[in-house]
């Protein structure tokens, strides 16, 4: 991978850059990285954070320094068509549309010329790839939003939005982990926990997954929202079909 660039994070993370663009082509390559690197196990690693378009490699530089890992990552790359990179997981988000839930999504519908039912069929018709997370723990920054929803942050953000409220600012759509202030238009809520830092996995998704946002009924939110409270609740996930 010859676009690929080292650069110094500290003096105790490497950034594996591999271009400057925000592209699913590039994110898979992240992706492909991560899972090798891992695989490897390179001693010295302490952790691998990808972002749009790098991994964060964090390090202990008492056992490996910056030039040897670089030369580990080389042979690793030159190495990459022998490793087996399963499918990107898809999960299903299910969501409580308008109403309460979602107080702004009758302004995404107007403001595209849209009906409230076209905005939902829109938004639930995508698997949106999950570039990285961020902002405040378990944020996910998703790609593939239809332009025909795309609607402006509201021009004054409120003091507090509820954890799993969905939202739209601009071309992008997400998914507020915990109750915080924000400025995105709300359409709709899931009773799923982002975050929970009682779980053994705080953090519900990750880097590299998709997202297939599902509409539910108020009835079905409540069912969801008492299992999620029980612990009884099943998560749908499945491996993502390529595009050939």
């Amino acid at each position: 991978m010859s676009d690929v660039r080292y650069l110094v994070s500290g003096d105790c993370a490497m950034c594996v850059e591999f271009g400057n663009e925000i592209k699913p082509e590039i994110n898979k390559k992240i992706r492909a990285f991560k899972i090798a690197v891992e695989k490897a196990g390179v001693e010295g690693i302490v952790e691998t954070i990808p972002t749009y378009r790098s991994l964060l490699v964090v390090y202990k530089p008492e056992v490996i320094g910056f030039r040897a890992l670089a030369k580990k990552f080389d042979e690793i790359m030159n190495d990459m068509g022998n490793i087996e990179i399963p499918a990107p997981t898809v999960i299903e988000i299910p969501v409580l549309y308008g109403g309460e839930m979602g107080p702004d999504i009758e302004y995404v519908a107007s403001h595209n010329g849209k009906t409230v039912e076209e905005v939902i069929k829109i938004h639930t018709s995508e698997e949106y790839l999950i570039y990285m997370l961020g902002f405040i723990a378990g944020f996910p920054y998703l790609g593939g939003m239809s332009e025909e929803i795309a609607t402006p942050r509201l021009a004054s953000p409120r003091v507090k939005i509820e954890g799993g409220s969905v939202g739209i600012a601009g071309m992008q759509t997400g998914i507020y982990p915990v109750a915080s202030p924000g400025g995105w238009q709300l359409i709709g809520r899931t009773p799923l926990k982002m975050y929970d830092a009682d779980r053994e996995k705080p953090v519900l998704l990750e880097a590299g997954q998709y997202i297939k946002f599902v509409s539910v009924t108020e009835a079905e939110y409540k069912e969801i929202e008492k299992q999620v409270e029980n612990n009884t609740y099943k998560y749908v996930t499945y491996a993502k079909k390529e595009v050939e």
